[in-house]
């Protein structure tokens, strides 16, 4: 029982650690000295070999890919939390529904975002 309990924490932390390394380092388009991100937008000017990075611009599609990525991690904070909660106050034999719920919420806004990044990838060929 220990190595099962061992296993999910393991687990949460290495979904944690994905999250964070796909928000922050997530190059979506890449090619001829410009790479665009989920935060930033990076030209290299080639008379110079400058890089000259800019805020990404602000359509409601690229907020909205932001807001789901920061709740993706948010809910997986919450449900490694509540996991931690839950083991020391549930009885014997008792469920973890509300993690799993959580984690849950989590995986199907990283799909979202996932998704959009993928259509972003195609309009931009």
């Amino acid at each position: 029982m220990l190595l099962l309990l061992l296993g999910i924490i393991v687990l949460h932390v290495a979904v944690l650690v994905l999250l964070f390394v796909s928000t922050i380092v997530s190059q979506w388009i890449v090619g001829n000295g410009h790479s665009t991100d989920l935060w930033q937008n990076c030209s290299v000017l080639s008379s110079s070999n400058v890089l000259h990075c800019y805020s990404s611009s602000t359509n409601e599609w690229l907020q909205s890919v932001q807001a789901t990525m920061i709740l993706s991690v948010i809910f997986s904070v919450l449900s490694l939390f509540l996991f931690f909660c839950q083991l020391f106050t549930l009885t014997k034999g008792g469920r973890f529904y509300i993690t799993g719920i959580f984690q849950v919420l989590a995986g199907k806004l990283e799909k979202i975002k996932f998704m959009w990044r993928l259509c972003l990838s195609k309009a931009g060929e």
